[in-house]
């Protein structure tokens, strides 16, 4: 009977640990989504490897590295650390030109967003 109840147990505590990576996942994907749709909806024009490319490009860009590159960014920093701060190819930081002018580098305008965005939704 006690080998059936420590069975039991970890059945349960696996059921538990699977349940809450599945909704860390999608709290992940719900992240990677809004800073994506923040991206394209920014009008800031980014600089990658030398070229500048508009917001929806950028945005397109880093949806195409995230499908690709998902083992990179099994979460939200991961994400922005591994896919969306500097180019895989050259090792060069992306840089963002905002509307206003303000020159600064992707990993820390999106770190900044994301800190907002986590402050401010409440995942589903």
């Amino acid at each position: 009977m006690k080998d059936l109840t420590h069975t039991i147990y970890r059945l349960m505590a696996c059921l538990l640990l699977t349940v809450s990576q599945l909704s860390f996942a999608a709290t992940t994907e719900q992240a990677v989504t809004h800073l994506l749709s923040f991206i394209a909806q920014s009008n800031a024009t980014f600089i990658r490897n030398g070229d500048q490319h508009t917001s929806t490009e950028a945005a397109d860009h880093l949806a195409m590295k995230y499908h690709k590159g998902k083992r990179y960014a099994k979460t939200t920093d991961e994400f922005i650390e591994n896919l969306a701060s500097k180019s895989s190819w050259s090792g060069k930081p992306y840089t963002v030109i905002l509307k206003d002018g303000t020159k600064i580098i992707s990993k820390k305008w999106l770190t900044n967003e994301l800190a907002h965005f986590r402050t401010t939704e409440k995942p589903q």
